[in-house]
């Protein structure tokens, strides 16, 4: 698998820790858009918050119309969707097994944002055919 990139504009970094703190004690979940015909790695420039509909502290599931909003709004952007983000309450920001199994797109990034230390720990990862490969994530000054 080769490594990869994900850029994140610092509002949609904030945005992100602000749900997970927010959501606390449950698990968070959300979606990122960015430009698909950007050159070099990915670039989120926009979060969208979703509801949690297992409403969990150990699992989430995105909220089928929150989804189907976030593609839409994306698409009138000329964006699109480029991975899904969620919270571990309490454990490391690595993809659970259940994460792994859920992982419905080979070229999304799944980001994980940690809430068990002081400061919130956000890691990205690239899941295909089960293997798990962590991306640097670099948090970029807003270009939006």
């Amino acid at each position: 698998m080769v490594p990869s990139v994900l850029r994140l504009d610092q509002t949609v970094f904030d945005a992100i820790c602000s749900m997970a703190f927010r959501e606390y004690p449950l698990e968070m979940c959300g979606l990122i858009a960015g430009d698909p015909a950007a050159h070099g790695p990915a670039h989120a420039v926009r979060f969208y918050p979703c509801r949690n509909v297992a409403e969990s502290a150990k699992l989430y599931t995105i909220d089928p119309t929150d989804h189907f909003k976030a593609e839409m709004d994306a698409d009138d952007h000329d964006w699109e969707i480029q991975g899904v983000v969620h919270s571990h309450t309490h454990s490391e920001p690595y993809p659970s097994p259940t994460d792994v199994a859920q992982a419905p797109d080979p070229g999304w990034h799944y980001v994980i944002v940690s809430l068990k230390r002081d400061a919130p720990e956000l890691r990205s990862y690239r899941i295909i055919d089960g293997t798990i490969a962590e991306e640097p994530v670099h948090v970029v000054r807003d270009t939006t």
